[in-house]
């Protein structure tokens, strides 16, 4: 759609955002409302109640994290989104973090295409995954040696 009409790159970057967070909270309704109900079911069917129960003990620390990682890399967001209802994530937390990755998704994806135009396409189709993923895990390599190292 940039690509398209680059004089709206920033009100597209704006408006995938927030659908987007919308379609996260959305999820984040189905995991509060249906896991008791279908997602319970689904985790015995597959034997996988025990290591459920070792996720959310991850999650109940690093929620914010999982959900910003899910955001702004090419992991489903999705399957987050429904995780962090189910789990009880506090949903300003889970809001502010998927407005902050999802975002940033948008509107670099958004800046790229509008600066560069058509040329930066193919990179970002063959690259952006890996990018976006190594500057995750270094952004979140920082924060893990402040927290542990000061």
């Amino acid at each position: 759609m940039v690509l398209a009409a680059r004089d709206q790159a920033w009100k597209i970057a704006l408006i995938a955002t927030i659908t987007s967070v919308l379609g996260g909270l959305a999820g984040y309704g189905i995991g509060v409302f249906l896991f008791d109900s279908v997602g319970q079911m689904i985790l015995e069917f597959y034997g996988k109640v025990d290591a459920y129960a070792d996720f959310q003990v991850l999650y109940a620390e690093w929620g914010a994290w999982i959900v910003a990682a899910a955001g702004f890399t090419p992991i489903p967001y999705k399957v987050f989104t429904i995780a962090s209802g189910a789990l009880s994530l506090d949903p300003a937390v889970f809001t502010f973090a998927s407005a902050l990755s999802r975002g940033a998704r948008f509107f670099i994806l958004a800046g790229l295409l509008w600066y560069f135009g058509p040329p930066i396409k193919s990179f970002i189709e063959k690259h952006l995954p890996i990018l976006a993923t190594l500057f995750f895990v270094m952004l979140f390599a920082g924060f893990l040696a402040i927290r542990y190292l000061f």
